[in-house]
């Protein structure tokens, strides 16, 4: 084998290592797609505020987001953060989140956080993204 094959060889082996080290850093998560026909588009441009919050601008639709969120979280977090947003300890508690505002949460789903949660913005939009976190909302607080 000459030094070349070798170099070339040893350079594809740690390629393929560090990137099963960054699949698996975040769970192995494959990002499923959620259905949100049911939810009105909300656009590319982030919005800082929860649109299905009762209140809000899409706040008559909060129960039929629960719904689709409840769906979307199964599909894309609960591997990592755990059934019904409680965390193994692992990853934080999504219900015990508090200094997530709505802008910081949509901020951290779309961009990921480059220690081990990967960014959803190219498999999730916001009316997902929302979706999700009107769900991990009505999701009861430990106690």
């Amino acid at each position: 084998m000459s030094v070349s094959s070798f170099s070339l060889k040893a350079i594809v082996a740690v390629g393929l290592l560090t990137a099963a080290g960054l699949a698996m850093s975040h769970g192995d998560v494959t990002p499923q797609e959620v259905d949100t026909g049911s939810l009105p588009d909300l656009g590319k441009e982030a919005l800082s505020e929860n649109p299905f919050r009762k209140g809000n601008e899409h706040g008559d639709m909060h129960d039929e987001a629960i719904k689709v969120g409840e769906s979307g979280y199964a599909g894309n977090c609960a591997v990592c953060h755990g059934i019904q947003a409680m965390s193994g300890g692992l990853t934080p508690d999504l219900r015990e989140l508090t200094e997530w505002d709505d802008e910081y949460f949509i901020g951290r789903v779309m961009n990921g956080t480059g220690r081990g949660m990967p960014s959803f913005k190219d498999n999730l939009d916001q009316t997902a993204i929302w979706a999700i976190k009107t769900y991990i909302e009505s999701v009861p607080e430990p106690m």
